[in-house]
């Protein structure tokens, strides 16, 4: 049963009962069960993204988001001083440049930040309270808020949990719009 070599080096076997190996992968076709239908979801599991696996891409949402919103605010700024100051040419581009990157990177930084305290606060909550809903949603906001502006002083922690809050309600009643009316109606 020892393989011969073909035109591609690749082995083919002279008993019927295996099937050639793939010339791709290097593996036998026979293994896979093409006859029945593929899941991307086990038979039972929900069909929606836990809080954990939603933590990635608002993690990198937020970065992206930040950048973006970092780079214009920085062009911006670069031209008013660039222009103040009259630098042309060379020097001038290069002085946008940094102003882009500089503010680009600090709000990147600064979104991707408060993504990951409100993702950790938002698996930790749904892990300890074995439940998905809104109350893991206002509380990880609030305390995202309370946590980014601890340092600043009491006064900027309560406001910073304020903002959290308010975004945490803002969040909740664009993606339970449905349940909102249901419970009005009620």
């Amino acid at each position: 049963m020892d393989p011969r070599q073909n035109d591609l080096n690749i082995p083919v076997y002279s008993n019927k009962n295996l099937a050639p190996l793939s010339p791709y992968l290097n593996f036998d076709p026979s293994y896979l069960q093409t006859s029945q239908p593929e899941f991307i979801f086990p038979e039972g599991a929900s069909r929606q993204r836990g809080r954990f696996e939603l933590a990635f891409s608002t993690i990198g949402g937020s970065c992206m988001i930040g950048g973006g919103i970092g780079g214009v605010t920085g062009l911006v700024q670069g031209i008013k001083d660039t222009a103040a100051v009259g630098h042309t040419g060379k020097l001038r581009r290069t002085q946008l440049i940094n102003y882009v990157m500089k503010q680009g990177a600090r709000s990147a930084n600064t979104l991707g930040v408060v993504a990951v305290m409100y993702s950790a606060f938002g698996v930790g909550l749904s892990w300890l309270r074995d439940t998905e809903d809104e109350i893991n949603t206002l509380a990880a906001s609030t305390t995202t808020g309370l946590l980014y502006k601890s340092t600043s002083g009491l006064r900027s922690c309560m406001k910073g949990g304020a903002v959290g809050l308010a975004l945490g309600f803002a969040y909740c009643a664009f993606t339970s719009r449905e349940k909102l009316t249901n419970w009005s109606n009620n």
